[in-house]
């Protein structure tokens, strides 16, 4: 009696020791392989799509203990997100973090993107949304308006910086932050300077983005602002030769020639009085800021200067600009630079 005994404490002890092993092993020992660094759950997704994600791109070793063990955990509710993977990590460790909604935000750091395709092309690298919902949003009339702007310059929302978003960011989403990053960033004291100069903010980034287009340098550009505001005042057309190389939507161009300069486009600056509707290019914060703070200076002419440092000679007259033109243009020749 006494070694049954004994034996059957044995036999309950190896028992308990190999389900003690069984439950660690589903639970926490490592099912986590290092063949993908995320795991994205895309929005809408249930479980038996993230069941299939992690299977076909064998995320984890072992998809059965994977299997109860999620079901055991009440994985349930799913959230989608990107979420960072670590190799050896427990069923116990990764169901934790899906259940949680545990994901890492991603950085979206964005500047001088000329085109808005171009921007949504990029940002739709970085987020869920894809780049044909976020242009649809900003080609939409009626959704710019609900924000004040147009179609053309709801471009300017978009204040180059450094972002954070959790990957699962709709159109919509992004949007709306971006507009209360726009709405930080035009404190009181902006807006009072655009109202100085008799802009809008739209406006202001407008110009700045023809500002932004035309400096190589950045200490050139409130000089440059200077200039724009004085012909804007004066009524003077603005005969910018980046707008002239936007409305003909041809970015290679080094050399803008007469015929480019009678393209019917209200970006042609050398055809209408004003500032075009909308910006040529995402402008800096810099060039914002040139045009807020611009150098008053009695300048109305500017032209590349001919030894293509990427500074401008500026004059005041027409006289001394057509000299200066006309360095730049046999500069032109010299390297034989024809378009």
């Amino acid at each position: 009696m006494k070694k049954f005994v004994i034996a059957l404490v044995v036999i309950i002890i190896i028992s308990l020791a190999a389900t003690g092993v069984f439950y660690y092993l589903r639970y926490f020992g490592p099912n986590v392989t290092d063949k993908q660094e995320y795991l994205y759950i895309r929005t809408g997704s249930d479980f038996d799509d993230v069941y299939k994600t992690i299977r076909e791109q064998g995320i984890v070793k072992d998809t059965t203990t994977f299997l109860w063990s999620a079901h055991n955990m009440k994985y349930l509710r799913v959230k989608p997100g990107k979420y960072r993977l670590k190799s050896g990590m427990s069923n116990r460790s990764f169901i934790n973090m899906l259940k949680a909604g545990n994901q890492e935000p991603v950085t979206l750091l964005f500047h001088n993107l000329r085109l808005k395709d171009q921007f949504a092309g990029f940002v739709s690298k970085k987020i869920e949304a894809d780049s044909v919902s976020i242009l649809r949003l900003l080609d939409s009339a009626k959704f710019a308006e609900q924000y004040g702007f147009t179609t053309d310059n709801i471009y300017t929302v978009f204040i180059p910086n450094s972002y954070q978003f959790y990957w699962n960011t709709s159109a919509d989403k992004f949007f709306k932050r971006m507009y209360e990053n726009y709405q930080k960033f035009w404190t009181p004291e902006r807006k009072q300077k655009a109202a100085d100069i008799k802009l809008t903010p739209q406006e202001v980034s407008v110009l700045a983005s023809i500002v932004d287009a035309e400096a190589l340098h950045d200490d050139e550009m409130p000089t440059i602002a200077g200039l724009y505001l004085n012909r804007l005042n004066k009524g003077m057309k603005l005969q910018s030769d980046p707008t002239v190389i936007f409305a003909v939507n041809d970015f290679t161009i080094k050399r803008v020639l007469n015929r480019d300069l009678i393209t019917n486009s209200p970006y042609n600056t050398y055809m209408y009085k004003g500032l075009p509707p909308g910006p040529i290019m995402m402008p800096s914060v810099n060039a914002i800021n040139a045009v807020l703070d611009h150098k008053k200076t009695d300048y109305l002419y500017m032209c590349a200067k001919a030894d293509f440092s990427g500074n401008h000679a500026f004059a005041t007259n027409e006289a001394d600009h057509r000299i200066n033109a006309k360095a730049f243009q046999q500069a032109l020749n010299d390297r034989n630079i024809k378009r």
